[in-house]
C-alpha cells in the first residue's frame, strides 16, 4: 500500500474514496457528482479513547475495501481528538500501524476473484502540515516532517507484524524446519543481518539433545536459526529474542485429540515474531545489538518418537524427565535459551 502526503485537496487526482469523520446518525457513502465520500460516524467524541480510535481508523479502512474502493483519501484532522492526549508523531503511528493492519488479508490459497481482490492501493493523507511559524521557519514543514516520518515508521512496522501473520497463518505442510529457516533468510535479504541455520548434526555436536529428541518423531529435518543484528558496539550486550518453531505440534505419543489439532500449524507464531522483529530492528537500524534464536522442530507421532518417561540431557548439562510430549515447546526452549 502506497502512502502519498498532500497539502491540500485539490492535489488529489482521480477516482478515489474521500473520507469525512464527525457525529452522523450511520456510517455512509454518499456520491454527489463524481465525488464519493465516506462519512464515518463518530458521535461519541467526548468518548473517544486510544482503543475507539483504533477501532475508528480501522473501520475507514474495511469500509473503503467493501465499497471496492483502490484509492482512500483523509484529513489527519480529523483523527485528533482531545480526550486522547498525545502528540502528532504518536497519532502518526497509530495511524500508520492501523492502516495496515486493516488492509490485511491471508489470501494465499483464495482464487482471486476477476477483478482481483479488495485492497487499498493507495492513500493520500492531508493536513500533516499545521498553518503555524516556529522562529521564522514554517512550523507545517518542522512537525508535518515529523508526523509524516511517524506515520511511515507505523507502515513499515505494521508490514513485518503482516509479514508475521501470514508466516504464521502457513499449514504445517507447506511450513517445515527447513521452509522456516529460508523464509528467515529471505526475510532480512539485503539488510545488515547474519542469519546461521543449524542441522542436525551441527545441533548434535552442541549436544543440542532437547531440540534433536522432539524433533526426532519427524521426517523433516530439525533446524536451529541463529539471525544478528549489530547496530551498536561489539562490546553492548545484546537483547535476545527467542522464538518457540514448532511448525506443527501434533503433541507427540500424548497425540492431541482431533479437536485440538486444529492450528497447530501456528506453534511456530513466536519464532515468526522473531524473524521479522529482527528484519524491524534491521530496517528501522536501531543503534542495538539483537539477536533472534528460533529451534524449529515438528512434534510428530512415530516409531522413532521421543516418549513419556524418557530423560534426555539437554544442552546445559541438566537432565529433563518427558512427562507428556505434548509438552515439547518447553523442551525445545531449554537448549535455546542455553
Amino acid at each position: 500500500m502506497k502512502i502519498t502526503f498532500l497539502k491540500n485537496q485539490s492535489e488529489v487526482k482521480g477516482d478515489l474514496l474521500f473520507v469525512s469523520v464527525g457525529p452522523k446518525n450511520k456510517d455512509e457513502i454518499v456520491k454527489e457528482g463524481n465525488v464519493k465520500t465516506l462519512y464515518l460516524k463518530c458521535d461519541e467524541m467526548e468518548k473517544m479513547n486510544l482503543r475507539k480510535l483504533y477501532l475508528l481508523v480501522r473501520k475507514m479502512v474495511i469500509m473503503a475495501k467493501g465499497a471496492k474502493a483502490k484509492k482512500l483519501a483523509f484529513n489527519f484532522e480529523d483523527f485528533k481528538f482531545g480526550t486522547i492526549k498525545i502528540t502528532d508523531e504518536e497519532l502518526g503511528e497509530i495511524i500508520g500501524t492501523q492502516l495496515d493492519f486493516a488492509n490485511y488479508e491471508f489470501v494465499e490459497y483464495k482464487t482471486p476473484p476477476e477483478e482481483g481482490f479488495n485492497f487499498i492501493e493507495e492513500i493520500f493523507i492531508l493536513g500533516v502540515f499545521p498553518k503555524a511559524r516556529l522562529r521564522g521557519i514554517p512550523l507545517s514543514l518542522a512537525l508535518g516532517k515529523l508526523t509524516e516520518k511517524a506515520i511511515l515508521k507505523g507502515d513499515i512496522i505494521a508490514q513485518e507484524v503482516n509479514k508475521t501473520r501470514t508466516l504464521a497463518n502457513m499449514p504445517g505442510g507447506d511450513m517445515t524446519p527447513q521452509i522456516l529457516a529460508r523464509k528467515a533468510e529471505e526475510a532480512v535479504k539485503g539488510l545488515p543481518v547474519k542469519v546461521t541455520i543449524l542441522g542436525e548434526k551441527e545441533m548434535e555436536k552442541e549436544n543440542m539433545k532437547a531440540i534433536l529428541s522432539v524433533g526426532r518423531g519427524s521426517d523433516e529435518e530439525s533446524k536451529f536459526i541463529i539471525m544478528e543484528y549489530l547496530g551498536a558496539s561489539k562490546n553492548d550486550k545484546p537483547v535476545v529474542l527467542v522464538g518457540k518453531g514448532v511448525t506443527f505440534d501434533s503433541g507427540g505419543i500424548n497425540l492431541k485429540p482431533s479437536a485440538s489439532l486444529s492450528g497447530m500449524n501456528m506453534d511456530m507464531s513466536g519464532g515468526a515474531s522473531v524473524i521479522h522483529t529482527i528484519a524491524l530492528v534491521a530496517k528501522m537500524k536501531l543503534k542495538k545489538n539483537v539477536i533472534g534464536l528460533i529451534p524449529s522442530v515438528e512434534n510428530m507421532a512415530s516409531g522413532k518418537s521421543y516418549r513419556p518417561g524418557d530423560v534426555i540431557r539437554s544442552m546445559s548439562g541438566k537432565t529433563i524427565e518427558i512427562l507428556n510430549t505434548d509438552a515439547e515447546g518447553r523442551v525445545i526452549l531449554a537448549d535455546a535459551l542455553t
